[in-house]
């Protein structure tokens, strides 16, 4: 049984703590849990609300309806009553969120020992503690018996993936100017600079944090800086700038709706585009989308891999959701081993020769263009050696859904025992000659994504010469991401 917990409340109350203690918890103890965020772009005040949804097995998403409802204000009910499966359960009536920790510890059937394990992790333990115990106490139901069984499994999010991924690859500095929701990742490797001899830095703007990038990129640091949409817009200049140097550069990409300022804490897919063409001129990059917290430690240490060994700008597109959800997740991430390259030659940002200086020759001109090509082939051909997509489901179907990025996990609840394979790309650029074969043996493609207008529709008909019909073009652009029961009923619909 899939069982979904909403925990509610005005920006400043910790429904994100409490939902964060209590997912851990159960993680711990031999469930699975998906927990994801929802909040206004405000400090105070406001409406957030945590939504976790548990199971025995593995979980991915959360659904649109709630069992347990925690309202940490009179308007939490209100907003989320039409959501409310019919023999849900409300608790409310305080605003202490640890007061509904022990609530909803006594009301899982859980021992209050584990709890107070994760109290002593917070500040203000002895008032915590309090608050807990006295909520344990007024709760009287018990209706769910949660198990209790250790688990070595850990409970992670997208940020925490791409900076493991970052620092086990040997990042020497990461330079960032705080845009949600790529914030996170400076917030989550700031506190590890002492113990990994790394340095972090946040400047005045995207087109410093970039240019600084660049410049420590040269004198042979493993550079990485980071933002979302309307700062990378600002990069894009510097871009070709990194790629005409050949600086090898990381750049982690986390979107949100746009355009402009947009939705600044929502989650959307509006940036394929973006990341694929930014920047004037030709040159090689690497465009990678991850799934998962595993997959963004993946192929963040494949950036720095292809960045280092073909002195290149690389691209990790992640996402709100991806970036703030917490994922139950089983093993430890492949991660690729990067060597530092030796950064020995004059940096121009003219057309130049291999020594770095300027060229204006027709010959010299051509032979710096061509080299360009040739190093974008040697990408490809070295890109095909990692996974570039990955099938799931039901390996034989005929019914293809074909996605990227942060769609993952409802995709993944929404075909169990479907007849539909699903295909995640994972390397957008370059993109895998492979994929043509593996959708020419379909019968009825399907493309999944969190946009308005199915760039990766548009990617597939350029690459593949597959094209996909509008009716199979499943869209969420409203800022949130997909429910698991919503988009189960959108798949069934279009499979045939």
């Amino acid at each position: 049984m899939r069982l979904n917990i909403v925990i509610g409340g005005k920006a400043g109350q910790g429904p994100n703590v409490l939902a964060n203690i209590l997912g851990d918890m159960i993680v711990k103890n031999g469930h699975y849990v998906f927990s994801s965020r929802d909040y206004g772009s405000v400090i105070r005040g406001g409406h957030n609300f945590n939504a976790l949804t548990i199971l025995d097995e593995p979980v991915h998403s959360n659904d649109s309806k709630i069992d347990i409802l925690v309202a940490l204000d009179d308007k939490t009910e209100e907003i989320h009553k039409n959501s409310l499966n019919k023999n849900a359960v409300i608790l409310k009536g305080s605003d202490r969120n640890m007061y509904y920790a022990g609530r909803l510890v006594k009301l899982l059937g859980m021992d209050f020992k584990f709890l107070e394990d994760e109290l002593k992790k917070l500040k203000k333990f002895d008032e915590n503690l309090k608050d807990a115990k006295r909520g344990y106490s007024d709760e009287k139901q018990n209706k769910i018996k949660l198990h209790n069984k250790k688990s070595s499994n850990s409970f992670s999010t997208g940020t925490q993936g791409v900076a493991e991924g970052a620092l086990k690859s040997g990042l020497d500095v990461y330079y960032a100017y705080p845009m949600t929701p790529a914030t996170p990742l400076m917030f989550e490797l700031a506190p590890k600079q002492l113990e990994n001899n790394i340095m972090v830095l946040e400047l005045e703007n995207e087109i410093a944090v970039i240019k600084a990038a660049i410049g420590s990129a040269i004198t042979g640091a493993k550079s990485m800086c980071g933002t979302s949409g309307g700062g990378f817009d600002l990069m894009a200049e510097a871009l070709s700038e990194a790629g005409i140097i050949e600086s090898p550069l990381v750049i982690y990409l986390a979107q949100r709706p746009g355009p402009s300022t947009g939705v600044p804490t929502y989650t959307g897919q509006g940036d394929l585009d973006a990341a694929r063409h930014s920047g004037h001129g030709e040159f090689p990059r690497l465009v990678v989308a991850p799934g998962d917290p595993i997959e963004s430690a993946e192929l963040t240490s494949q950036c720095f891999y292809f960045s280092q060994k073909f002195k290149m700008p690389c691209i990790i597109l992640s996402d709100k959701h991806l970036a703030e959800s917490f994922y139950t997740m089983q093993g430890k991430p492949k991660l690729a081993k990067s060597e530092k390259t030796a950064m020995l030659k004059r940096y121009n940002s003219y057309e130049h020769d291999e020594k770095g200086e300027m060229v204006e020759t027709s010959d010299d001109i051509n032979k710096a263009v061509e080299a360009r090509l040739k190093k974008a082939e040697r990408i490809r051909e070295e890109a095909e050696k990692f996974e570039m997509f990955k099938i799931h489901g039901k390996k034989d179907s005929r019914n293809i859904i074909v996605s990227w990025g942060s769609t993952k996990g409802a995709i993944l609840d929404a075909i169990k025992g479907k007849d539909a394979k699903f295909m995640q790309i994972l390397y957008i650029e370059p993109f895998s000659e492979k994929i043509k074969a593996e959708l020419e043996k379909a019968e009825n493609v399907i493309v999944v994504e969190n946009n308005a207008t199915a760039p990766l529709a548009g990617l597939i008909k350029d690459k593949t010469c597959v094209f996909v019909e509008d009716k199979n073009k499943i869209l969420r652009y409203d800022g949130r991401p997909f429910f698991y029961d919503e988009l189960k009923e959108e798949i069934e619909r279009r499979i045939r």
